[in-house]
């Protein structure tokens, strides 16, 4: 196995793990919102240094 291979699901598992522990907490909707402000602030900076 490659390196980035075991990060990548490591990644991933912790994503998992996040979402689980956000629905036990009832914060999901607060958990999908955060997340999709952050992409869109990644696409605006990557936008800005390209």
């Amino acid at each position: 196995m490659r390196i980035n291979s075991i990060r990548r699901f490591l990644y991933m598992l912790a994503r998992i793990l996040g979402d689980v522990n956000a629905v036990k907490k009832g914060r999901a909707g607060r958990r999908a919102g955060r997340r999709i402000v952050g992409r869109g602030a990644g696409r605006m900076i990557r936008k800005l240094f390209k």
